[in-house]
């Protein structure tokens, strides 16, 4: 198949899911065009099959904003005439979704190019804010709504999503679930001994505890912070925090504000996830939403217990005490308990990692994903 991934570019689920599934795709015969204003943040080039079409937005001094949306219409259209696409794979229905229906009327009702140009059908997968914080907007409610309902096949990437995206929009649609996924390959636990004695010196620190995110405030870092806080009352540990966002300075004043500056690091985005995740004792998520928890499946890979909120998809990939803990948002104390009795207990810490590890590689692996999303792109070509 000929395939068009248009995604965001920035750090978060949806852009690592679609640049992986891009790999994926290419790496199982398809031709795929990321569709993107820059190189995704997982972007590797030199792929066979993968080729990556940049939206240019110029400047122009009647608009008060850049056009994107107009921009990656065009895009959209240009790359689906030049490379005869067979589906475009919008990730958000706002504006991607929208985009790909406008580049789809274009195309089916323009004789600009002089000949019959097939459309290609549009798959969108939805990812959680397009509808928890933009679909729920009511300035943009019915766009997002109708721009669901003009695809040919729409995803969730998971249960949670999709019950709220129909109670919140009245979806008529079908909509496939399908969950988000992992090389397994690549994550799995590399021990660095070199890595740990930097973050967690053996004479001054018992126990590591990561977080990482966006630091946007549905990730509540500050809480997360608070959570550690209240652990390290208990165990010599240290905390990180990896990954960037409009929060980070706020956190940063607010531990030094603890006094726990001495035990709380800082490191910004990291490429080499894989390495920073297995130095770690646990993973700290208390998320306020999360429509499936990517990062969470990423430290069960690498078989670091994930202690988390008991919100949106978190609780289909954590079993309670089983593959990890999951708690009511507001339960500090309980997160604080829960961390604790990780960190002290090395055979309950045994036996989650063990569990949790069976769980992504029986679960959440490329290759068995992947198909599913093969499997969708045939439903909506042989329904056309």
């Amino acid at each position: 198949m000929n395939i068009g991934m248009v995604c965001y570019a920035s750090v978060g689920g949806s852009g690592v899911v679609a640049t992986e599934l891009a790999h994926a795709l290419a790496d199982r015969g398809h031709r795929v065009h990321v569709i993107s204003s820059e190189p995704p943040f997982r972007w590797r080039s030199g792929v066979a099959g993968l080729s990556f079409e940049r939206v240019e937005v110029p400047p122009y001094p009647l608009f008060r904003e850049p056009q994107y949306l107009l921009a990656l219409t065009n895009t959209i259209a240009r790359v689906a005439e030049e490379h005869r696409l067979d589906i475009v794979h919008a990730h958000y229905a706002v504006p991607h979704a929208t985009a790909a229906y406008l580049a789809d009327q274009m195309l089916t009702t323009s004789a600009v190019s002089g000949r019959t140009i097939v459309s290609p059908r549009t798959v969108t997968t939805l990812h959680g804010t397009d509808i928890t914080l933009v679909g729920s907007d009511p300035s943009y409610r019915r766009v997002v709504a109708f721009s669901i309902e003009r695809s040919h096949g729409v995803t969730a990437v998971s249960r949670s999503l999709k019950a709220g995206t129909i109670a919140a929009l009245g979806i008529q649609h079908d909509i496939r679930v399908i969950p988000n996924f992992l090389d397994c390959a690549e994550y799995r636990r590399r021990f660095d001994p070199a890595l740990r004695e930097q973050l967690c010196p053996v004479n001054h620190c018992d126990a590591l505890v990561v977080h990482v995110s966006n630091f946007r405030p549905v990730k509540r870092v500050d809480v997360a912070l608070e959570v550690f806080r209240r652990i390290r009352r208990r165990v010599r540990a240290r905390f990180v925090l990896i990954g960037d966002g409009p929060e980070r300075a706020d956190i940063e004043r607010l531990a030094a504000e603890y006094e726990m500056t001495s035990d709380v690091r800082f490191v910004g985005e990291r490429q080499d996830l894989v390495a920073w995740l297995s130095v770690a004792d646990m993973f700290l998520l208390p998320s306020a939403q999360e429509s499936f928890g990517l990062a969470a499946l990423e430290a069960m890979a690498c078989e670091v217990p994930v202690v988390a909120s008991n919100v949106g998809g978190l609780p289909e990939i954590i079993e309670d005490g089983v593959t990890g803990f999951v708690c009511p948002p507001d339960a500090v104390d309980l997160m604080a308990e829960r961390g604790v009795a990780v960190l002290t207990d090395p055979a309950l810490r045994a036996s989650i990692t063990h569990a949790a590890a069976q769980v992504v590689r029986s679960r959440y692996c490329t290759d068995l994903i992947v198909p599913q999303y093969e499997a969708a792109y045939l439903d909506v070509l042989g329904s056309s």
